[in-house]
């Protein structure tokens, strides 16, 4: 039996090795056996977070060390995902702070670390990748303490333990010149410093802080037993947010082990665990005692602040490579992302085929759309809203930080480019040959930034973002300047018309591409949209050879990923989404309809 239990929340920024020192700390507790090799980036089990490096669900694993059971909470270090961050930290008693020994801590890290020292988790600072060169690990201690100081971390916060090493390495020590061949320093650190759970008197009480699903079992509800003990086939109550009790029995427990669950009789206070039976709960609900159920605080999750219209395709290539197509398959998938995507919101349209889905902004709205066009959906999403609130009579709009690390050279235009927008220079800083830059800017002026600064900065900027409350809304932002170059009728580009268009704009489609009339296909070096032929041929005479024309030099596409096509797009376009391609339509597809609608938006 274990003598006792520590629960650690791991916060770290994109690419700093989160991923790497949670395989490696579960190495040291030799869960596996000697067949059983793992691979590497265990925790991200989702194929986008393994592409984009990023973690979006939070995750749990568990390892034993000298008899302590130390439960290692993985957190998301994307503000989009602010709702999971929270809930997550609810389950620890301390986090590891995880920053790179040459870049120091990162504005993302800045939000959840915050979030953590506010629940008054105590922190211990791992400083990683000391093997890299140039590398400046007591500079790093430093200003992660100035962090931690501006962020009002209490003093006992502020005398946290730091452990240098490098995990792609495995080691780690107190002292970042001595190399060591193992981490156990580290894990020494988390028996020693992290709390154990504060257990009280008590009847049975859980706050259900994150959801599982499985088709075999249904929906399993995740959280930390606070007191009490649970036991398989108990009979508990469920109390909702609004305080109504419901009954039930629990049908199965089970407790985390190594990368799995492994089923348990009895839970103990302070330990996390999943129990399934139970219906009707969700997030922020208390399991409690059957007889005299007292609920836990609830937790709130941060409110959407963005949203685009879901719609079914309904574009001339419909159905060509998706497998489910209609509006039916899409509201079922919508609903089902529901139940686990917290910061989610789907409301239904006055037209059965689309749905209007709020969320946290576009980078969290577009890892929904890329899952579901990799499962085999296709869809057409509309232009990206901000979400508008009357407080007081008056219109208010979401406003972000923005912080952006550029070369010095064009951080004037990034100012001009933010003040455009509506944005409020914070501060500036020079750090050696580059600018960090903080803003105060409308959501509203970061949809479709990110590619003007990258273009500018030739890919050094990094942006980052994140939601700080609700202001006056801040008038018109000048939407982008360029119409759009859309295909005249349906059929394969040519590479000679699109050779005699290259001075009309720039395209986003090569030659002996299928394209559809309504199809945006450029962008317009003016600002009105154009109307081209690109189907068309060249008429061959029998004086000429038709081997002639393959001289033409055509300069490559544009290529969008989604996020940029989703801040590309105007109000009256869609991005038509299927599992093989991304493109650009106008809403209305003939030209005519486009000129009707267009005259009748001017009379009224």
């Amino acid at each position: 039996m274990h003598t006792s239990i520590r629960n650690i929340a791991i916060i770290a920024h994109v690419d700093h090795g989160k991923t790497t020192l949670v395989d490696k700390l579960l190495h040291a507790g030799d869960l596996f056996s000697e067949h059983d090799k793992p691979g590497e980036l265990i925790m991200d089990n989702n194929d986008l977070e393994r592409e984009r490096g990023i973690t979006i669900v939070s995750k749990n694993a568990s390892m034993t060390y000298k008899d302590v059971k130390i439960n290692i909470i993985d957190t998301p270090g994307h503000s989009d995902f602010g709702g999971e961050v929270e809930r997550v930290l609810n389950m620890a008693d301390g986090v590891l702070l995880l920053v790179d020994a040459f870049e120091g801590p990162m504005p993302q890290t800045r939000f959840v670390l915050q979030k953590a020292l506010e629940l008054g988790l105590k922190p211990i600072v791992v400083i990683n990748k000391v093997d890299k060169e140039n590398c400046k690990p007591e500079e790093v201690q430093e200003a992660v303490f100035d962090l931690m100081f501006n962020l009002d971390a209490t003093e006992e916060q502020l005398d946290f333990p730091t452990v240098f090493g490098s995990a792609k390495y495995g080691w780690m020590n107190t002292d970042w010149q001595e190399k060591t061949d193992n981490i156990i320093p580290l894990l020494d650190a988390i028996v020693e410093h992290i709390p154990t759970p504060k257990i009280e008197e008590g009847t049975v009480q859980m706050l259900i802080t994150s959801l599982d699903y499985s088709s075999y079992i249904g929906r399993i509800a995740v959280g930390r037993l606070q007191r009490g003990s649970l036991k398989s086939k108990q009979r508990v109550a469920l109390v909702k947010k609004d305080g109504t009790v419901t009954k039930s029995n629990i049908r199965g427990l089970y407790l985390f082990d190594g990368l799995g669950k492994v089923e348990a009789t009895e839970v103990k206070a302070g330990d996390i665990c999943a129990l399934f039976g139970i219906e009707g709960f969700e997030i922020g609900d208390t399991i409690a005692d059957a007889e005299a159920p007292e609920a836990l605080p609830s937790i709130a999750i941060d409110e959407p602040t963005m949203s685009m219209l879901f719609t079914i395709n309904d574009s001339p290539f419909f159905g060509k490579e998706g497998k489910f197509v209609t509006s039916r398959h899409l509201k079922d998938r919508l609903e089902k992302e529901l139940e686990k995507n917290l910061a989610l919101r789907v409301e239904s349209t006055d037209s059965a085929d689309s749905f209007r889905v709020f969320g946290r902004g576009v980078l969290h709205l577009s890892v929904l759309i890329e899952t579901m066009r990799r499962e085999g959906y296709e869809l057409q999403i509309g232009q990206p809203q901000v979400i508008i609130k009357q407080i007081d009579g008056k219109k208010h709009e979401p406003i972000e930080e923005l912080t952006c690390d550029l070369p010095e050279a064009v951080s004037g235009k990034l100012i001009e480019m933010v003040t455009k927008r509506k944005g409020v220079m914070l501060s500036m800083e020079p750090k050696g040959d580059r600018m960090l830059l903080r803003f105060e800017i409308p959501s509203r002026g970061i949809i479709g930034l990110r590619n003007q600064v990258i273009t500018a900065s030739a890919g050094e900027a990094i942006m980052t973002h994140r939601f700080l409350d609700f202001q006056l809304h801040k008038g018109e932002i000048p939407s982008r300047l360029n119409g759009s170059l859309i295909a005249l009728e349906t059929g394969k580009s040519i590479p000679f018309s699109l050779n005699n268009l290259q001075d009309r704009g720039k395209f986003f489609i090569g030659p002996n591409v299928d394209i559809y009339e309504g199809q945006v296909i450029g962008e317009n070096s003016r600002p009105n949209d154009l109307v081209v032929n690109v189907t068309k041929t060249k008429k061959l005479t029998n004086m000429r050879s038709s081997g002639a024309d393959a001289k033409v030099k055509l300069v490559p596409p544009i290529e969008f990923t989604l996020e940029e096509a989703l801040e590309y797009i105007q109000g009256d376009e869609y991005v038509e989404v299927t599992p093989e391609s991304i493109r650009l339509r106008k809403v209305l597809l003939k030209e005519h309809e486009r000129k009707r609608a267009k005259n009748a938006a001017l009379s009224n």
